[in-house]
């Protein structure tokens, strides 16, 4: 079975300017590992991407790449996996989801090069 996702993302608002996942949503992920699944649990908070704002007109918060982010941000949350594995799994859910692949590398390389300050807060 290759990598994917079971359902479609489904947000709330909060007052907060952030969202929080309605239900439940899981990736399939296959790695060097084999078959492995990641649950991102209803109630999960999240700002999907983030991206400076100078960035929004190329890389908006959200798009095609929203549940390739939410996924990354609750990677990094738990920290159930190495920092280089959450960002090769964002990656991958971002190929899953068909973002084309300039976009898809320049935000890999972005959690890549900048991933380290929301990772040690």
């Amino acid at each position: 079975m290759p990598s994917s996702f079971t359902a479609p993302l489904t947000v709330t608002k909060l007052p907060s300017g952030k969202w929080k996942t309605a239900r439940e949503f899981r990736y399939y992920v296959i790695d060097e590992y084999g078959p492995d699944f990641i649950d991102v649990p209803e109630g999960f908070e999240t700002d999907f991407a983030s991206v400076p704002r100078g960035l929004w007109n190329i890389f908006p918060p959200d798009g095609k790449y929203s549940r390739a982010a939410v996924l990354h941000d609750y990677l990094y949350n738990t920290k159930k996996r190495s920092r280089k594995e959450c960002d090769k799994i964002f990656l991958e859910a971002m190929r899953v989801l068909k973002v084309p692949f300039l976009k898809r590398h320049l935000m890999y390389q972005a959690v890549r090069s900048f991933g380290w300050v929301p990772w040690k807060a």
